[in-house]
């Protein structure tokens, strides 16, 4: 159905949503550059930025170039093949933003919690595998969600309630019972979502534990701002899916799903490097030496 029926606002949508997706690419590769040219920033919590930075780019590129080719050539066809893989990139990018974020928040529990222990903790071959587990962990429950709406049939000229292919309202337009279905896809999105958000509630709690026992109140203010950052981020992140989508569960409407999933699938990538930049010195440090030396 697209974001809007009205002509005289395709011109406005088509520019706004153009300008949103290229700052958020150009801000998340500006982290992914800093990082890599800057050899300060080769540590752990900044190897899982560059990551997180490009995960994002693929999340929101899941979604809005074809919205924005929809509005410019005003049409809203998605073929059956093109849906699925939308989907299932929609939830790869999604799902390995969450596992990403735990992997972060295990960083910083290790390094306030244990910093006498933490270069040995955090090792490239421990930081390489959460990595690599981030990735397969969220390709098993992208695919589990497709094994799910492949069950389904009848699937020829339907109209899906949004801009791009969710997995909910794909479910809601099968012809068959799709009770089962639903229990499934809702307990399998339970676990995925509820596993990250689980880890990192344990590591903060173990965090503020940590942090409540430092004597002096620079020493609590040190340690908070090394994981503001990254609290920011969670929030954000966690705060924007969990509000807005509940928010529309509660008075359910077509247009408050819209609004939900563009708040959900562009709001937090873009924010995410002005975040890091803007509350980190050695973020700014970096970019500022980048900047010098193109100079």
């Amino acid at each position: 159905m697209g974001l809007s029926d009205h002509p005289e606002l395709q011109p406005l949508l088509f520019g706004l949503f153009l300008s949103m997706y290229l700052v958020t690419i150009f801000g998340n590769l500006l982290i992914i550059l800093a990082v890599s040219s800057d050899s300060h920033l080769h540590t752990p919590m900044y190897f899982f930025l560059s990551n997180l930075s490009l995960v994002d780019i693929g999340f929101i590129s899941t979604t809005v170039p074809e919205m924005i080719m929809d509005i410019q050539t005003h049409s809203r066809v998605i073929s059956y093949v093109g849906c699925l893989t939308q989907l299932s990139f929609f939830i790869l990018f999604g799902c390995m933003d969450g596992m990403l974020l735990i992997a972060m928040a295990y960083d910083r529990f290790v390094a306030i919690c244990h910093p006498l222990h933490y270069s040995v903790i955090m090792n490239p071959c421990l930081c390489g595998f959460l990595v690599l587990a981030s990735f397969l962990i969220s390709l098993l429950d992208s695919q589990l969600h497709n094994l799910i709406v492949l069950q389904l049939t009848c699937f020829k000229d339907v109209e899906i309630s949004n801009f791009f292919c969710d997995p909910s309202q794909l479910l809601n337009l099968a012809c068959s019972d799709t009770f089962t279905n639903n229990i499934v896809m809702y307990f399998v999105g339970a676990i995925f979502g509820f596993l990250p958000f689980s880890g990192i509630f344990f590591s903060y709690y173990k965090i503020i534990s940590s942090i409540l026992r430092v004597p002096s109140t620079a020493g609590k203010y040190k340690a908070f701002a090394t994981c503001g950052s990254h609290l920011s981020v969670v929030c954000l992140f966690y705060g924007t899916g969990l509000g807005v989508y509940f928010g529309s569960a509660l008075s359910p409407s077509p247009w408050k799903d819209v609004v939900a999933s563009v708040m959900y699938t562009i709001v937090p990538p873009m924010l995410n490097p002005f975040i890091y930049s803007l509350r980190n010195r050695d973020i700014k440090s970096a970019l500022g030496r980048l900047h010098s030396r193109q100079v």
